[in-house]
């Protein structure tokens, strides 16, 4: 059986309803309620630029090794494998020479 797809698609079962009818259904609803407590989802939220002054570190940070290097151009910590070029007495990674 063919199917003829540009056909209104109605059902026997639907009915329509009035605006008033629609209206009363939407202001029943809960919908819009959200389930999240706003103080919880709030103290989890960051804004850039905040002050973070009295939080502590919770990693503990070890200085540049000797087997290490800060790349004058990304300012990253790589391994010394990592130098592609030295210039002007400034160390380089192989991600930034290029």
């Amino acid at each position: 059986m063919a199917t003829d797809y540009d056909a209104p698609r109605k059902t026997d079962d639907e009915n329509e309803d009035s605006i008033e009818e629609l209206k009363s259904r939407r202001n029943d609803k809960n919908s819009g309620k959200v389930d999240e407590d706003e103080v919880e989802a709030a103290e989890t939220f960051e804004l850039p630029g905040a002050d973070l002054s009295h939080e502590e570190l919770t990693v503990r940070v070890l200085p540049r090794q000797s087997n290490e290097f800060t790349c004058a151009s990304c300012f990253l910590v790589k391994h010394r494998s990592q130098i592609a070029e030295e210039r002007g007495g400034q160390l380089y990674c192989v991600d930034c020479a290029g």
